[in-house]
């Protein structure tokens, strides 16, 4: 098929080259025909005309066949381009197929030149993000000092519950920073998930204790194999929305089980405003605040859409139920073979 169209797209291209060969054959035709001092046959004429019409049709097949050798080469490199796509480039038999490789060889090294500025700023960007807020988590650390010495003063519980967030967006930052790298930054080793998440909750405790939240353990610990800090990053953006939507006085329950296939999970289930069925396909969408996040105005759209991005990364498969107004539980399921491991191992 793809033939046929590159033999009727190479006739289209030559029909100039058709019309002035069949005007010439007419136009030589009609002076025979018309001079009396040259004497044809008229079978003889037809002959000679399709001898003449034939020689064309061979020569434009050759022609066709030479001629469409370089796109046709080109149209099987876009359809499997490969990295290094420049070097596999079809030679050139025509001045104009010469022009086109130079052409793409240009565009080549301006696109990767583009791409080495553009990683170089980001990385300068970057570099300069995680400068600054290690330099804040300096004074963040003397307010802390200040709030733990001055524990008397009951203004210091709000200060605390406002220091908290201050710190957990700074934290989010600082995270975020360095997310293009965490294959560099993964460890993998064997830890109580149940652990794990105890200290986010003691990292939240002010804010739990100002909106009078109860957090609740159930099951038993269980091993898993991850990246502690990553997967403790992942818990805090969960428990951090579990927290901020729950109602004064509510309870969060966090549970582990293990599947009949071995899997571990780990369930967080808060007692919100749940999310409309609607949006659930969403929740992981960068930037996606929904219906909760507009009425609080105090969603950022990112929380969950981090904690997505980190868990496909590190093997942990995340999963929500919600109806409204019965709460939102959020599952983390651990596999046996940890599927980023699996990878690296067969790499």
């Amino acid at each position: 098929m793809r033939e046929k169209s590159l033999l009727f797209r190479y006739l289209y291209d030559r029909k100039s080259w058709i019309v002035f060969f069949l005007l010439s054959l007419l136009f030589v035709d009609l002076l025979i025909w018309i001079d009396n001092g040259i004497s044809i046959r008229g079978d003889s004429m037809l002959y000679l005309n399709m001898l003449l019409i034939l020689a064309m049709v061979t020569f434009l097949g050759w022609r066709c066949r030479k001629e469409t050798k370089y796109p046709r080469a080109l149209t099987e490199l876009a359809e499997e381009i490969q990295e290094d796509w420049v070097e596999t480039l079809p030679s050139a038999y025509l001045y104009q197929e010469e022009a086109t490789n130079e052409l793409l060889r240009a565009v080549d090294h301006w696109y990767w030149h583009k791409i080495s500025n553009s990683n170089a700023a980001r990385s300068m960007e970057q570099d300069y993000i995680a400068a600054w807020v290690h330099e804040v988590k300096t004074p963040l650390t003397a307010v802390k000092l200040t709030i733990d010495a001055n524990r008397d003063n009951p203004a210091m519980r709000k200060i605390e519950s406002e220091w908290l967030r201050i710190h957990l967006l700074i934290d989010q930052q600082l995270y975020i920073s360095r997310l293009p790298s965490l294959e560099a930054d993964y460890m993998l080793e064997q830890t109580g998930i149940q652990r794990l998440a105890a200290q986010e909750v003691r990292e939240l405790t002010s804010w739990c204790v100002e909106k009078n939240i109860a957090v609740e353990f159930e099951g038993e610990e269980t091993l898993v194999r991850t990246d502690r800090k990553w997967c403790r990053f992942i818990i805090r953006q969960i428990l951090t929305n579990a927290v901020k939507y729950s109602p004064e006085g509510g309870m969060i329950c966090l549970s582990t089980t293990v599947t009949p296939d071995g899997h571990v999970r780990m369930t967080i289930r808060d007692e919100g405003p749940g999310i409309a069925a609607h949006e659930l396909p969403r929740i992981f969408d960068k930037g996606f605040t929904g219906g909760n996040g507009r009425l609080h105005n105090a969603a950022t759209g990112l929380g969950l859409y981090l904690a997505q991005t980190v868990a496909v990364k590190i093997g942990i498969s995340l999963t929500v139920q919600s109806e409204p107004n019965t709460g939102t539980t959020m599952q983390m399921t651990f596999t046996v073979i940890n599927a980023f491991e699996s990878v690296r191992t067969s790499i």
